[in-house]
């Protein structure tokens, strides 16, 4: 699928204001994404300023007078909510979705919930604490599971377990607990590993080709998704035409569902019957020379640095200022 390009001039853009870094565990993953978008930015003649939450005081950001903002923030502080609602308070239309989605699609919990709402397909799972019942959770979702943080990405403190021991659901769940007081424990579904980019809003919304993660030992975690070159990706994966269909429709679902703008990037496993399950909706996908968007959208005909400066003529605020 090509995209229709529209020429962006860098003047029209402004004043522009890029955020990386922060204070997540995924600092060191938005730094690299911070890198590339930069790069871009500057090669296109755009006015553009770093800025790292983590170093510089709010009261900086006010002072810049920026025009907009670029966010590569990922995870806590930057992926919640939490800088969308700061720029929203300073009139700075930014990036990506605005403060209730993200807030919403940090929590995996409760993005499944409003998915089940709309019947679109995700696996069955409950929240746990240190404390619960555990024999009770397995008799609930059986011995296969996969345990994470509810708010936490890039496959933070995940643990996958098969045929799993209470004592080693017990280990992951306490690994997950370090990182965020909501742990999530779902079924574990086995297949393939896709991943969907969505541009855009509401009914003009548009899904960039599908990819397939081909992981060693299927194992597509923090380190294989950033810092080795054994992972394959296929683009577009080798799908059947209706199924490409059903998935593509169920992606664009979810997406609307949680009221989502600018891009986003859903995560989902084909099982070998051809069904599918949605896993979580990342609101600030990576821009690394690893990351998935920019993948897709070069499949789709587009550069990496045309998809950055179109997402930055669509920055936005909730509340625009009159």
């Amino acid at each position: 699928m090509q995209e229709e390009k529209k020429e962006i001039k860098p003047e029209s853009l402004g004043k522009v204001v890029l955020l990386l870094g922060g204070m997540s565990s995924e600092r060191e993953v938005s730094l690299m994404s911070g890198k590339g978008v930069y790069d871009a930015l500057i090669e296109a003649g755009v006015d553009v300023t770093r800025f790292d939450p983590k170093e510089q005081s709010i009261s900086e950001l006010e002072r810049g007078a920026f025009d907009r903002a670029f966010i590569t923030l990922h995870g806590r502080y930057g992926e919640d909510g939490t800088i969308q609602g700061v720029l929203e308070y300073l009139g700075v239309p930014y990036t990506g979705p605005g403060v209730k989605t993200s807030a919403i699609a940090i929590d995996k919990n409760l993005t499944k919930q409003i998915w089940r709402e709309r019947q679109i397909p995700c696996p069955k799972g409950m929240l746990v604490s240190a404390d619960s019942d555990l024999h009770y959770v397995m008799q609930e979702l059986g011995r296969d599971l996969v345990v994470k943080p509810a708010r936490e990405g890039s496959s933070i403190g995940l643990t996958k377990l098969k045929d799993a021991t209470v004592e080693e659901l017990h280990e992951a769940i306490e690994k997950a607990l370090v990182l965020d007081r909501h742990v999530l424990v779902e079924e574990r579904i086995f297949g393939r590993e896709l991943t969907v980019a969505v541009l855009g809003a509401g009914q003009d919304a548009k899904v960039l080709p599908i990819i397939e993660i081909i992981a060693p030992n299927g194992d597509y975690d923090y380190q294989n998704k950033y810092f080795t070159n054994d992972v394959r990706y296929e683009c577009p994966a080798k799908l059947s035409d209706d199924l490409h269909e059903d998935i593509s429709r169920a992606c664009l679902s979810a997406y609307r569902a949680l009221g989502a703008r600018g891009w986003s990037r859903i995560d989902l496993i084909l099982s070998e019957d051809g069904s599918f399950n949605l896993l979580e909706m990342n609101t600030s996908p990576g821009m690394t020379a690893h990351s998935l968007v920019p993948l897709a959208a070069k499949n789709a005909g587009m550069s990496y640095q045309e998809l950055v400066l179109q997402m930055l003529s669509e920055a936005r605020l909730d509340f625009p200022r009159h």
